[in-house]
């Protein structure tokens, strides 16, 4: 056995190395070069035989100068009549809840009327003076009649009439959360494009005279609209059972708003002048004009297009919608 023992260290150091340049081939065999394989720490080589990282496989880029395709539909039978194809910066906007929650609240607050209004002691009608004397009676010391603490008596710290709830929030930010909504509809298969000024319910004419004469009787007609509206929207999957729907047109259509008015159960229809973010968050799926989403995406577009010149050049911001293929 002593003579087995490395008798200097430089034995003991060759020993080693031969002993470990025994065994690197066999380890480059079954693992690549780490210097070779090299990436950055968010491109981990896929586990196998495949190089390709998991950002270029599983987690696709975002690119601004992307598109997207649309389809433009008929109404109310939703048959496929153009596609289009619409910025990533438009309708493929990443979620950010936290954008949702401001506009939301910011709408809210500008929707409080403020007219909430009570009395406060010196408005309450009766005397001012006190009760009775201070003491020798018995009872606790009281004051006047109007006072806070008694029963009938103002309000103390009350809300008062002409209140401003209205907050601030920035452009960019509010334009940003109106895009970000369209978008979560979008990828969801929730937002369906009609052509333009065509949302309105295909009701025959010699009903609409019976109606607008005075011969056909209330209770007929809104058995009429009631079973009509409920047939088509369940038709197509947008009734009371696909969690109602909003409809935006362009300008009233008198079908339409007196069909769902009397089929409320059904969805809800406004103009575009009547919605806000939250209106596209609440219903199950949103119907709209062409002409519609093209006016949304300009009204809320200022973070993306440059009102100044640079260099005599002027940001106009991605195109809104370019026809890629249209229906015979």
């Amino acid at each position: 056995m002593a003579g087995k023992t490395p008798r200097s260290l430089a034995e003991a150091m060759k020993a080693l190395s031969l002993a470990s340049g025994s065994t690197r081939p066999t380890i480059l065999g079954k693992f690549p070069n780490p210097c070779a394989a090299k990436t950055m720490a968010t491109e981990a080589p896929r586990p196998g035989n495949s190089h390709i990282p998991y950002s270029e496989e599983r987690i696709p880029l975002w690119r601004p100068d992307a598109k997207v395709p649309l389809t433009i539909h008929s109404f109310p039978s939703l048959e496929p009549k153009s596609l289009e194809y619409w910025s990533v910066q438009h309708l493929h906007v990443p979620m950010r809840k936290d954008l949702l929650h401001l506009a939301i609240v910011y709408e809210g607050d500008n929707t409080r009327q403020g007219t909430a209004h009570v009395k406060n002691a010196w408005e309450v009608a009766g005397s001012h003076r006190k009760l009775y004397r201070q003491k020798g009676t018995g009872m606790a010391r009281a004051g006047w009649k109007q006072s806070p603490i008694r029963k009938g008596g103002g309000k103390a710290h009350g809300p008062r009439k002409n209140r401003d709830f209205t907050t601030q929030l920035t452009r960019k930010v509010y334009d940003q959360a109106w895009r970000i909504a369209l978008s979560y509809r979008y990828r969801r298969g929730e937002l369906i494009v009609v052509e333009e000024n065509g949302l309105e319910l295909p009701v025959r004419q010699d009903f609409v005279d019976l109606c607008k004469a005075g011969t056909m009787r209330p209770e007929l007609e809104e058995s009429f609209y009631k079973r009509y509206v409920a047939e088509v929207l369940n038709a197509q999957a947008l009734g009371k059972a696909a969690g109602r729907t909003l409809f935006v047109a362009k300008n009233r259509r008198d079908l339409l708003w007196r069909g769902l008015g009397f089929a409320g159960e059904h969805g809800e229809v406004a103009t575009i002048d009547e919605i806000d973010v939250k209106d596209l968050l609440e219903k199950g799926k949103v119907v709209m004009e062409r002409n519609v989403l093209k006016e949304l995406i300009a009204r809320h577009q200022c973070d993306l297009v440059n009102q100044f010149a640079i260099h005599g050049w002027v940001n106009k911001g991605p195109p809104i919608g370019q026809l890629a293929l249209k229906a015979d």
